[in-house]
């Protein structure tokens, strides 16, 4: 993957020293004078949510809140599509609008204002590519609209032919090939994802979630667990172990990762059926456990 100086981030960004060093101590970015063209995405977010009046503190606690939201997102200012919604940052995730910080679905008025404005002018977005990271950004832009799909695989794959490696784009191909129901596909960059970064906690969730939509459920559980091991808070991951295991009719291994999972996430929209589900597998365990009592001699 190319490497960029602090030099050379300040000249492409048009930012001063001072902002970076600033974004840096804010944990905004990681401290270092050698920077990925990943790391040169995630700084023009920072960059254009600032120059949009997002405070810092903002900045890093709604990234905090999506990577808890959605484990195994490494950078989700880059991967959630990051935009401002009033004084705070949403993210595009799965075709949706989410504020992490209090986990709801929001209007994606930013995407609905521009369309607005593109249409009473009745132009075309331009779009001039740089640099792969340019080509990832339209990627993550249009991947959300299923008229560009195409066009956002295109965009991943230039990405690729300029760094094979690059993990993210191997991922995003992934998810909309799953979306297509081209499992194969889908399969096929979720692993190479893995293949380019070992510790990507969400590939392998993406992938067991192609192994469980494919059947092959023990594989499946192994990704997810990977993954868990990599994430121990992947909350999402918890849930798709214990919905396995359901299949597999063995509620008990389920029984810890449902636990897990609305400790995680205790009042977001699947809480509910996970709580249903541990109280289900308890009442469950204890008519065993009369049923066995009642089938002892008695010791009269």
């Amino acid at each position: 993957m190319n490497t960029y100086h602090r030099a050379d981030v300040l000249r492409i960004l048009h930012i001063t020293p001072r902002q970076l060093s600033g974004w840096q101590r804010a944990g905004l970015v990681a401290v270092g004078d050698s920077f990925t063209f990943f790391d040169l995405l995630q700084l023009k977010k920072v960059r254009d949510l600032r120059t949009q009046k997002v405070r810092p503190a903002v900045i890093r606690e709604s990234l905090r809140a999506m990577q808890e939201a959605v484990g195994g997102m490494e950078n989700p200012l880059v991967e959630g599509g990051a935009f401002k919604m009033g004084a705070r940052v949403a993210f595009r995730h799965k075709g949706k609008a989410l504020d992490p910080i209090d986990g709801q679905f929001v209007m994606d008025f930013a995407r609905r204002s521009e369309s607005v404005v593109l249409a009473e002018k009745n132009v075309s977005p331009v779009f001039s590519p740089q640099s792969a990271a340019d080509y990832f950004a339209r990627g993550v832009e249009l991947e959300d609209d299923p008229a560009s799909q195409q066009e956002a695989i295109e965009a991943y794959h230039k990405v690729l032919e300029i760094d094979p490696n690059f993990a993210p784009a191997h991922i995003n191909l992934g998810t909309i090939y799953y979306n297509c129901q081209d499992y194969e596909q889908a399969e096929a960059h979720y692993r190479k994802a893995i293949e380019c970064d070992p510790r990507y906690a969400l590939a392998y969730f993406d992938l067991g979630n192609v192994l469980d939509e494919t059947g092959r459920i023990p594989e499946a559980v192994q990704a997810y667990k990977t993954a868990l091991t990599l994430a121990p808070t992947y909350a999402d991951a918890h849930y798709n172990v214990a919905l396995a295991y359901e299949r597999t009719r063995e509620p008990r291994k389920a029984l810890s990762h449902w636990r897990a999972y609305v400790k995680l996430d205790s009042s977001g929209p699947w809480a509910l059926h996970a709580k249903n589900q541990i109280r289900r597998i308890l009442d469950g365990d204890r008519l065993k456990l009369v049923r066995r009592r009642s089938d002892e001699p008695s010791q009269n």
